[in-house]
């Protein structure tokens, strides 16, 4: 007995120590490896851990390991002269047809023409990986691989080198830092191979669906159970795609995966990368404690541009994630398709929703009607697991609340409970924002104020009674688009002289290709088997700027990354088809920049944008620089050393597309600040452009000159902006004390729109 409770206490102390150790990312200087060491990791593992607790070794995007380490060892890494930085790895989240033509593309014509549909241009997909027999991959006609594409094709479960083609070039797959971490799959962690694939295979459906939407093949007569059916393709159908597997079901992605995934994609040959995953905590990382931001500042500077996702906390202020300059984040909007469902009261008061229900429907027979949550429990107002009581509920359409437990899991519990159809109603913070569902019993989801009619007649009449109609799908739905309710606003909450998001993409209802792994639902209990999946997520409105800036790559060759983003947004749309200013959809009120950036993607006009802002690296080193980054603290970012100017630049003056400006608050006297703004003529040589200005209410704004002429000699041209206001007098206007106007440059033929943003900060 005695040598057994010792046993057990000698694996209580192994697990211990074991959780008592966590991963840690380790940034050191390059150039500090002694000559007696052949390689870096030769010097890692002789001076700073054992061989057994590193993970990966980078040597590109960034310079240093990731091991596993207890934090005294970290904290005396720190020590160590040639060690810049240590900091801990973090779990990340994923940010989870028609659409093309909404943004502004045409067969034959414009950008897909000219760009040869992205043909020869790879994008790398950072997402669960992928299923390669899907129709959506196919390589049917598509030339030889691009002689410049150095990467591998990794085998694993289920997955081979015969899985890649000359339409997905490569796949890798990353899971040391998952498999490393505690709590996921076993008590020490690894792969649950019972529901996933360790290989660059996708058991989730998650990254198989933004890879058809950047770069899907035309896929005939598809859709999803009925719904959304037609042609489906990707933004840029000719592109090939490189596979990154770095999240994994059920566990998230892991910034030392993510990492190494960005060092082996720049060092593969991407040109492309497309990485919709984020903090998904509300709080933004400092950018030298960011894997996401490091990694992207090492494919940019290469001339990689990368494509973000900015989260789907909306419509919650300074909500946006990733939010480095040289990151393109995307903000999610509706597009002009709809999937409505009704609810039908006995009083035959119809309310509007939306639905992706697909099974018998209820033939307008009419069901009792209850709400769990009048009793004041939240959890049966919820309807999470095991809340409903099956004596209350059977036979009768439940009202369910939004939140806590999925969507599509909330329509489980009523079924289990004998509920014969669900009313899902959303709480005030999703507004009217609906998204629609592949539910497993008939169900509809519909806006706040709807839920609370709907309540209240209940209330009133307790044995009020309902049915559920359902209208497959519509096109030419107005307004579109709107900006998505779950899309994050800003303002940035790093560095609010950087306006994130950049722009806003279609990012509600996207049908695209889905994994055989699982159901639409992802529920384990749904055994469905689809080819196509509609998803909603700013997850989903990545993909289609990660596309469309492969066919400007391939369009424009020698366009950098920020000019590629400059001419998304200063091309981007704030209208709507109704010709009217775009609204939001949480609370039907005008957005502004805050919500959409820019404005919606436009690739009829990107192609031509006119003028372009280009940036260098030297200018975001500069702009570090201007937020008292320290030159140390730059370089776990740019890898080189910086020397920061004597004088301290305005971060402000960073040359972004759109321009915001801090005024303090509080102050009694005349305000100005002067900005600088540099464009570079991508157009036709000899032309003029003239400046209009739109000013924030309450606020003069003047530009000087008011004319640029370029010619076949002078391709870049200097502006100011001067934000003047009487302190006083200001009054800022909503939660986030903002105000927004615009700059707009023409010619007769572009225009050239930059938002401006004019924010109160208070002054300690």
């Amino acid at each position: 007995m005695a040598s057994l409770l010792y046993y057990y206490l000698c694996v209580f102390v192994s697990i211990f120590l074991v959780s008592a150790q966590e991963t840690y990312i380790v940034r050191v200087d390059y150039s500090s490896k002694p000559l007696i060491f052949p390689t870096h990791y030769h010097w890692y593992t002789a001076e700073f851990t054992d061989p057994d607790k590193i993970l990966h070794v980078y040597d590109t995007v960034f310079h240093g390991f990731s091991a596993v380490l207890t934090p005294e060892k970290a904290s005396a890494l720190l020590e160590h002269p040639s060690v810049l930085s240590a900091f801990q790895d973090k779990r990340r989240q994923l940010h989870t047809t028609r659409s093309p033509q909404f943004i502004g593309l045409r067969n034959q014509k414009g950008l897909w023409y000219e760009s040869d549909y992205g043909s020869d241009v790879i994008i790398g997909i950072f997402d669960t990986g992928i299923w390669p027999e899907h129709r959506s991959f196919s390589d049917l006609n598509l030339g030889p691989v691009p002689k410049r594409w150095k990467g591998v094709c990794e085998s694993g479960v289920k997955f081979s080198e015969k899985n890649c083609n000359r339409k997905i070039v490569g796949a890798r797959f990353f899971s040391k830092g998952h498999e490393a971490s505690s709590g996921f799959g076993s008590i020490f962690g690894g792969i649950n191979e019972t529901i996933e694939f360790k290989s660059p295979r996708d058991a989730e459906g998650h990254g198989t669906h933004t890879a058809s939407t950047a770069a899907g093949r035309y896929a005939f007569k598809s859709s999803m159970e009925g719904y959304a059916s037609g042609i489906a393709k990707g933004v840029a159908p000719k592109a090939r795609i490189a596979v990154y597997k770095v999240c994994w079901r059920s566990a998230g992605c892991f910034d030392s995966d993510i990492l190494a995934a960005f060092d082996a994609a720049v060092k593969d040959g991407v040109d492309v990368i497309s990485i919709s995953v984020g903090g998904g905590d509300g709080v933004s990382s400092p950018y030298y404690l960011d894997p996401i931001a490091i990694g992207a500042y090492g494919a940019v500077s290469r001339g990689i541009f990368v494509s973000s996702s900015a989260g789907n906390d909306g419509p919650n202020g300074m909500s946006v994630t990733n939010l480095a300059p040289w990151l393109t984040t995307v903000g999610a909007s509706t597009i002009d398709r709809n999937f409505p469902a009704d609810v039908v009261l006995n009083d035959g008061r119809k309310f509007y929703g939306v639905s992706l229900y697909a099974g018998e429907p209820l033939n307008g027979k009419m069901y009792p009607l209850i709400y769990p949550g009048k009793s004041g429990d939240l959890s049966s107002s919820l309807c999470m697991e095991n809340s409903l009581d099956p004596e209350i509920v059977r036979g009768k359409i439940v009202i369910c609340d939004r939140g806590s437990n999925p969507r599509v899991a909330k329509g489980l519990v009523v079924k289990r409970a004998g509920g014969v159809g669900m009313i899902l109603a959303n709480g005030v913070s999703n507004g009217e924002g609906l998204i629609g569902d592949a539910h497993l019993i008939p169900a509809c989801s519909i806006g706040y104020h709807e839920g609370e009619e709907i309540k209240k007649h209940l209330a009133s009449n307790p044995s009020a009674t309902a049915t559920l109609n359902f209208k497959g799908t519509v096109i030419g739905i107005k307004p579109a688009p709107v900006v998505a309710s779950f899309s994050a606003r800003g303002p940035n909450g790093l560095n609010p002289q950087v306006l994130k998001p950049d722009l806003i993409a279609p990012g509600v209802n996207i049908l695209a290709a889905w994994t055989e792994a699982v159901g639409p639902t992802g529920l384990d209990s749904d055994k469905r088997k689809v080819e196509f999946n509609i998803l909603s997520g700013t997850s989903m409105a990545c993909p289609h700027v990660s596309g469309a800036a492969a066919l400007l790559k391939s369009a424009h060759p020698d366009w950098s990354p920020a000019s590629i983003r400059s001419a998304m947004m200063t091309t981007a749309s704030s209208t709507d088809n109704s010709f009217n200013q775009m609204r939001d959809e949480a609370d039907q009120k005008p957005a502004t920049p805050l919500d959409y950036g820019g404005g919606l993607l436009n690739l009829d006009l990107a192609m031509d944008p006119g003028l372009v802002y280009n940036l260098s690296n030297e200018d975001y080193a500069t702009f570090l620089c201007a937020i008292d980054y320290s030159p140390n603290t730059i370089q776990v970012i740019t890898k080189s050393p910086v020397r920061c100017p004597m004088k301290k630049a305005l971060a402000e003056n960073l040359n972004y597309p759109s321009i915001s400006v801090l005024l303090s608050s509080g102050s009694s006297k005349f305000m100005t600040k002067t900005l600088y703004r540099t464009v570079t003529n991508v157009g036709e040589r000899n032309s003029v452009y003239r400046v209009k200005i739109e000013n924030p209410r309450g606020v003069h704004v003047s530009v000087k000159p008011e004319e640029l002429v370029f010619s076949e000699s002078v391709r870049k041209l200097g502006y100011s902006v001067t934000v003047s206001a009487d302190g006083h007098n200001l009054a800022l206007g909503g939660d986030s004390g903002t105000i927004f106007g615009s700059i707009s440059w023409s010619d007769g033929k572009h225009i050239v729109r930059s938002p401006v943003v004019v924010t109160q900060i208070t002054v300690s």
